[in-house]
């Protein structure tokens, strides 16, 4: 990385006492203590709150990735703030961050300097809390990002293999901060200000925070309490567990949702409802502030960070997400209603980007959580206020949802004519399913033909990415994805506008393995149907249990939290490698095994057709179900 001399060190928020010092400052109001390294880039969020702090009047400092296993002098170098330690662990949970499917150790961390490994500590929040609290009992702790998020209820522990509760228990924080936090903080801010103190703040939307079992719940007459089996009954049974995790998901993606209330040992933990989301307005404040879109000078001599250099050239677009997957986080801690920034805010990030020293024309993404959600909301909001439904597009596209694409086609056609921008991609996964849209009016079915050709013909980078994730409607069904079908009519259309205009992409789709619901066969179907489609699959991953997914839910506890129907998934490591190799049915080293496994469950006919050149016709044809009538035979049962 090299030093933009436009800037000087005084642009970035102070990480170390002498940069304070610099500033003339003689105290700080707002510590903030991050897992990541510090990147003053709004795709961060230490960056995003520090700036939103500081654009309030307050002196902030930030404190990157400290070592937690010496002296502890990083966490004493600034002294106590005025206000109070903000805490997070980055922007990924520690243990997704450290440990792959398998619980391996990672080799390498994505959000530090040359991506080395072993900058911050399993479970972060925690021992970074614990450490200020032990330092600084008098000082409040305020936690927040998408680890704290994801763990503010009893949660499944993928890596120690048990159920945990709030993360508030174990990290002693005053105040937890869920989603995504410039509402609560300013809220926060303002009410600190006028002298309440932190420790007072009890009725702040979009927080958490523990208190005495039997003392009273702090009063407002607007919130409706739910009261949560408590985690010493979670631990007990497993279907409380499970009940319990509708009405959090539920609950996290309502317009006007519920407080609800859950008993641990002596505490109890208070969640707030969250706010509504976010307007334009707001949204492009956030968005606006004077970043300098760089990693701190501290890293120059220190190699690139992985995670910045993939994002350096991309733009956000939007945030939340209403697809709800089962084995996806984004909606607990962004939320289903999509926030959109205006087309002039996103055009002034992409003149901010060209003028980058190292930018040569190429943007490397204009998307979101999902690519094409830009702009996308009930049609009626007053609709939208009343539903409860987790997916707005599962187990059908809602009727109420407007998936004009449009607007997006409107701003990809204006970054194309800016000057400096030769091309601008999107990365972001498309969600292809609103492109087929039945529900749609003639006016969203054109915008639907006119964004795709516009998509194809000029915003992939010669291979697009989308996330078909299973061929089992069974198992796509438990995922709230839509029908495999729905992939074959788009790479149909992928494949013939590519055509027609003379060029060679390709579509580059993910899958998941050991998925709640997948059984091997699925798998084996799965083998045969990317076969068919002649895809060698690259994109693949194994279902990870992460807080608060339904996914997470069923892997745990065995049942669909939705139906409290019982429900299979593979647990133990053989049958999550048996299923694994299906998706490597191409490389020699799985050939052998996978022909013995479909032996096992007495389809040679899949084996004919995954190796035709490879094996003799052996079996008794009477007993064999065609690859076609097995995809029939496992039809979903029911809607999730």
């Amino acid at each position: 990385m090299k030093l933009d001399k436009r800037y000087k060190m005084e642009d970035w928020l102070p990480t170390s006492a002498k940069e304070v010092e610099k500033r003339g400052w003689d105290s700080l109001d707002v510590i903030l203590f991050t897992g990541d390294a510090y990147i003053d880039h709004p795709s961060f969020g230490s960056a995003v709150v520090g700036r939103m702090l500081e654009a309030n009047g307050l002196k902030v400092a930030i404190i990157p990735q400290p070592n937690w296993r010496d002296d502890l002098r990083d966490f004493k170098k600034l002294g106590r703030p005025n206000y109070f330690f903000g805490v997070t662990s980055g922007a990924m949970d520690s243990m997704v961050n450290h440990y792959t499917a398998n619980r391996r150790l990672r080799s390498n961390d994505a959000y530090t300097p040359d991506g080395r490994s072993g900058q911050r500590p399993d479970y972060a929040s925690t021992v970074y809390c614990n450490i200020l609290k032990e330092l600084y009992p008098d000082v409040p702790v305020l936690l927040g990002g998408i680890e704290a998020s994801l763990r503010r209820v009893t949660h499944y522990d993928y890596w120690s293999d048990k159920l945990r509760p709030s993360v508030l228990i174990d990290s002693k924080a005053d105040l937890l901060v869920y989603g995504m936090g410039e509402q609560p903080l300013l809220e926060i801010i303002r009410l600190i200000e006028r002298g309440v103190p932190l420790e007072s703040l009890k009725t702040v939307a979009q927080t958490a925070f523990l208190q005495d079992i039997n003392d009273d719940l702090p009063k407002n007459k607007n919130w409706k309490d739910i009261e949560l089996a408590s985690h010493d009954d979670c631990l007990e049974d497993k279907l409380k567990y499970a009940r319990n995790f509708r009405y959090v998901e539920e609950e996290s993606n309502r317009w006007n949702a519920a407080r609800l209330v859950q008993a641990a040992g002596n505490k109890k933990v208070v969640i707030n409802p969250p706010y509504p989301p976010m307007t334009t307005g707001e949204l492009d404040e956030s968005f606006d502030l004077p970043y300098t879109r760089l990693p701190h000078p501290r890293y120059i001599a220190k190699g690139p960070i992985p995670a910045y250099e993939m994002i350096k050239f991309s733009v956000n677009m939007h945030r939340g997400c209403f697809g709800g997957c089962s084995f996806c986080t984004i909606s607990a801690h962004q939320g289903k209603f999509i926030a959109s920034r205006s087309k002039e805010s996103i055009l002034n990030e992409v003149e901010q980007i060209t003028q980058m020293l190292d930018f040569k024309g190429y943007l490397s993404d204009l998307g979101g959580p999902s690519a094409n959600m830009y702009k996308m909301e009930g049609k009626d909001l007053r609709i939208c206020q009343r539903c409860t439904r987790p997916s707005c597009i599962h187990p059908n596209i809602c009727s109420n949802l407007d998936t004009d694409h449009s607007a997006m086609t409107d701003i990809y056609a204006s970054v194309d004519k800016m000057q400096g921008v030769k091309k601008a991609f999107v990365g972001s996964g498309v969600r292809y399913d609103m492109l087929y849209n039945n529900m749609a009016t003639p006016k969203e079915k054109e915008s639907h033909k006119l964004y795709m050709e516009e998509l194809v013909t000029k915003h992939v980078s010669g291979r697009l990415k989308v996330a078909p994730e299973h061929t089992s409607d069974q198992v796509l069904s438990v995922m709230r994805k839509p029908s495999f079908k729905l992939f074959h009519k788009f790479k149909v259309d992928f494949d013939r506008i590519n055509k027609s205009k003379k060029l060679n992409q390709q579509i580059i789709p993910y899958f998941i393995s050991s998925h709640p619901g997948s059984e091997e066969l699925d798998m084996a179907n799965l083998a045969c149907e990317t076969h068919d489609m002649d895809f060698k699959l690259e994109q693949v991953q194994d279902f990870t249990p992460t807080p608060m997914t339904v996914a997470t839910v069923i892997y745990y506890s065995g049942y669909h939290p939705y139906t409290l129907e019982k429900m299979y998934t593979p647990v133990s490591k053989t049958d999550k490698l048996n299923q694994r190799m299906f998706l490597f049915w191409y490389k020699k080293e799985y050939r052998q095994k996978i022909k013995d496994r479909l032996r096992i469950l007495n389809r040679m006919d899949m084996v004919r057709k995954l190796f035709p050149d490879k094996e003799p016709s052996q079996a008794n044809s009477k007993k064999q179900r065609t690859f076609k009538s097995s995809n029939k035979s496992r039809k979903p049962k029911r809607k999730y």
